[in-house]
């Protein structure tokens, strides 16, 4: 600890010291004592960095990885194609899909019933009343009453009208057509297919304007589809068929004479290769820390978890768990995949992406299994791999990055601890030395007029002034 000097120059001079600079000296000094406790800090903030950063890359290689390893996940995806999609298109292939070639045949498409009115002035209105499906509507222009003695909202127009039936439940769907005629109502069942026809009655229907009959007659008969997969016989009310090939959702569009359309449902290869690119690129991420870690910072200075044991063990363990083999299945570890570790001292993963690609069309379900098979005999690669990261990241209470941060956290506190102890003492310490020293500098300052005092009893006293020149 250094010293501190008090310099006011002559005793006698009255100037004293600088109280301020004194105590801020003595505190300068008193805080020393916390410096060794704030660079351990330091240090322990820099290593927190550095693992929160690893954490943060170690959950994003567990996401990419679980993609893979969810039955729901990547291997799940499937693609569907169509050798004609002007017969048949496909919307959706989902993993209850099993991939496979398909014919489909469409002898006819579905149909929904429609009825339509005949041509109206834009303009006019209409009186009487309309049945549909058995139910009355009574027209009216707002004012009228129903039988219980409710104002009927207007419904004698056209465009009224069919908002009117679009409101209630009447089993159709009613919109206005215009054309260079006029205008139509026109009104399309609820329900597809061939039982989806709707009693109409428009015989007590008038045009108010011209007092005419208004008839609303169909306009298409409904019919249900029928067609053939793989030369079995199916129906369906709608043109979107979902449950005649397992997981495929396809649209029936035409069924011109003597068509006979492939539907190829296959696996998503494209969608697992740039799964497994992300996971390889993840995990290199991670590698990529700990190598940093190993080295100096770009200033020289080692890096914060330079020599952690923390590191030594999130390296091991990666590298044996990409090395690890699982006991069953033609695919048994990442090589066969074309996924290898370098041969620079790294451990980074390189990707071969032909003989992924090949890999996949010739044995998918064993790469697939190398992920997510999982059973009482054995463990996969992907499920030991799992567990893995589970222990190694920043997810309580075992992650390793999660244990180290703790041990710091724990560190930390009680250094911050002492600094706050310190700084406690040193505040009143400051207060009583601020105290003290004016006091003494009051004291300094006081010295000339006391002397002054003396002199002049003195002088009082003997008669003799020393500031006389005789």
């Amino acid at each position: 600890m250094g010293s501190v000097g008090l310099s006011f120059g002559s005793p006698t001079s009255g100037q004293g010291f600088d109280v301020t600079s004194t105590v801020n000296q003595i505190v300068t000094n008193l805080e020393a004592v916390e410096t060794p406790w704030k660079n351990q800090l330091t240090t322990l903030q820099s290593e927190d960095t550095a693992l929160t950063n690893i954490g943060t890359d170690l959950s994003s290689l567990s996401t990419a990885l679980q993609s893979l390893t969810d039955f729901e996940g990547t291997f799940s995806g499937k693609e569907g194609s169509s050798s004609d999609e002007s017969v048949v298109a496909l919307t959706n292939a989902t993993s209850a899909a099993v991939a496979g070639t398909h014919t489909v045949v469409v002898t006819q498409t579905a149909k929904t019933y429609s009825y339509s009115s005949g041509d109206l002035g834009t303009s006019d209105t209409l009186s009487g009343t309309l049945k549909i499906a058995g139910q009355t509507i009574t027209i009216s222009d707002g004012t009228a009453k129903d039988s219980d003695g409710n104002t009927i909202a207007q419904n004698n127009t056209l465009a009224t009208l069919a908002s009117y039936i679009n409101q209630g439940e009447y089993g159709v769907q009613a919109t206005v057509v215009q054309d260079a005629t006029g205008s139509k109502l026109s009104l399309v069942s609820n329900a597809a297919g061939g039982s989806g026809a709707v009693a109409i009655d428009s015989s007590a229907l008038t045009d108010a304007t011209t007092s005419t009959s208004v008839s609303i007659a169909q306009a298409q008969q409904g019919q249900d589809a029928i067609f053939s997969v793989d030369g079995v016989s199916m129906t369906s009310s709608s043109n979107t068929v979902a449950t005649a090939i397992p997981g495929v959702t396809m649209q029936l569009l035409s069924a011109p004479a003597g068509n006979s359309v492939q539907v190829e449902i296959t696996n998503n290869n494209s969608q697992v290769e740039s799964a497994i690119s992300t996971f390889v690129t993840a995990y290199n991420k991670v590698i990529g820390d700990l190598t940093t870690q190993e080295g100096n910072s770009s200033s020289g200075t080692a890096e914060p978890l330079y020599g952690n044991p923390t590191l030594a063990i999130l390296q091991e363990t990666l590298q044996l768990a990409t090395n690890f083999t699982q006991s069953s299945g033609a695919i048994t570890g990442l090589a066969q995949l074309g996924i290898t570790a370098s041969k620079s001292a790294d451990g980074t993963l390189t990707l071969d992406s032909s003989t992924l690609d090949s890999m996949l069309n010739s044995n998918y379900q064993d790469a697939m299994n190398l992920f997510q098979a999982n059973s009482t005999s054995y463990k996969s690669f992907g499920a030991n791999l799992t567990n893995v990261l589970n222990n190694l990241g920043n997810t309580a209470p075992n992650g390793a990055v999660y244990l180290a941060l703790q041990q710091n956290s724990t560190q930390e506190t009680a250094l911050n601890n002492n600094v706050s102890t310190q700084e406690t003492l040193i505040s009143a310490r400051k207060t009583q030395l601020t105290t003290e020293l004016n006091q003494a500098n009051f004291t300094l300052q006081e010295i000339p007029q006391q002397i002054n005092y003396v002199d002049e009893i003195y002088s009082a006293i003997t008669g003799y002034s020393q500031n006389s020149n005789g």
